[in-house]
């Protein structure tokens, strides 16, 4: 479990920092040919952020940020795909920072999902007498 999640932490990482680049990108009105790779590249860092809170139930971590995972990870794609139909016009600009600050949303919950399950599971092995890597370097 403890790969898995180091696995995912770092593809949350990286597709976040591609999506934001992708996203200034877009935004900026230059790439939207790019459209559809943003928005199957979202879609994995959903699925990291899923797979995540399942990590997360398995290592018990609080069941709130797990559910507030799983939703948050199903209003971001309705979000990704609504967005251009919310607030046309000159306001618009309102929905593309939300779209912003949920994708933002998403790295941080992916970010903290990972930390806690670590945490749980370096507990877990200290309780059962199990040597960690932190142990090993004192």
């Amino acid at each position: 479990m403890n790969t898995t999640t180091t696995v995912l932490r770092w593809w949350v990482r990286g597709a976040g920092i591609v999506q934001l680049a992708l996203g200034l990108v877009i935004w900026t009105g230059n790439a939207d040919g790019l459209i559809s790779i943003h928005m199957l590249l979202g879609i994995t860092l959903v699925l990291a952020l899923w797979a995540l809170a399942v990590l997360g139930v398995a290592a018990r971590v609080n069941p709130a940020q797990v559910a507030l995972a799983f939703v948050w990870g199903a209003i971001t794609p309705v979000l990704g795909v609504a967005q251009e139909s919310l607030l046309p016009g000159s306001t618009h600009w309102v929905i593309q920072v939300v779209h912003l600050l949920v994708g933002l949303g998403v790295i941080g919950q992916g970010e903290g999902l990972a930390r806690r399950i670590k945490q749980r599971l370096a507990t877990s092995q200290r309780t059962q007498g199990i040597p960690t890597a932190e142990g090993a370097a004192r």
